[in-house]
């Protein structure tokens, strides 16, 4: 009853609440990356969500699209602007996900969407993780989010599609906002972000 009707409500009535009372966060920040990003604020990519099915994830912009030489673009670590990395560190470039959930596409709580190129990568295991909508936080996210390895990532997806339920989402949800408070988990060892999953 829950994953099937209960959840979609309690969804599109929070993020709706959610996005009504941090639109001026939300619209502050957009101006900043505005000029900080060259006119760029957002950042929309194709991401495979429950079943596969492609969706398009708007986030903020947080890294430039400077590249070298060759044309090639910089490293992550080179790209991500001082903004960009205060807006990461304190989880502001999720807030536009809160669309995405209103769509339907995503859901507050579940895997979060990866990279499209990561689908034919996925043993029988991992893919389990697109049973459910992905989320804007997850199990994962709230046990070491890009801090811990893809194995421990995948294991917390499927352990959390096993176990969804209400208490578990509440409980996801306030992990979340203790974690964003003490900023914790945000990047990998020694990146920015993690690194590229390559299959097993």
């Amino acid at each position: 009853m829950y994953k099937l009707f209960i959840k979609r409500f309690l969804d599109f009535i929070l993020a709706l609440i959610g996005l009504v009372l941090l639109s001026p966060i939300l619209f502050f920040v957009t101006i900043l990356l505005f000029f900080v990003n060259q006119g760029k604020p957002y950042f929309i990519q194709r991401r495979p969500g429950k079943n596969c099915v492609v969706f398009s994830i708007i986030k903020f912009k947080t890294m430039n699209d400077k590249r070298d030489e060759e044309g090639k673009l910089l490293h992550d670590s080179q790209r991500l602007t001082p903004v960009g990395k205060f807006v990461r560190k304190t989880s502001l470039d999720e807030i536009p996900q809160l669309i995405n959930v209103l769509k339907g596409d995503m859901s507050l709580v579940g895997p979060r969407p990866l990279l499209t190129d990561y689908v034919h990568l996925y043993n029988e295991f991992q893919n389990r993780r697109h049973e459910v909508k992905p989320g804007i936080t997850g199990w994962a996210q709230v046990n070491g989010r890009n801090a811990i390895s893809w194995d421990q990532k995948f294991a917390y997806d499927v352990w959390y599609v096993d176990h969804c339920s209400f208490l578990t989402d509440f409980k996801i949800i306030i992990m979340t906002f203790l974690k964003v408070i003490k900023k914790e988990g945000i990047n990998a060892v020694n990146a920015a972000t993690i690194e590229p999953f390559n299959g097993e």
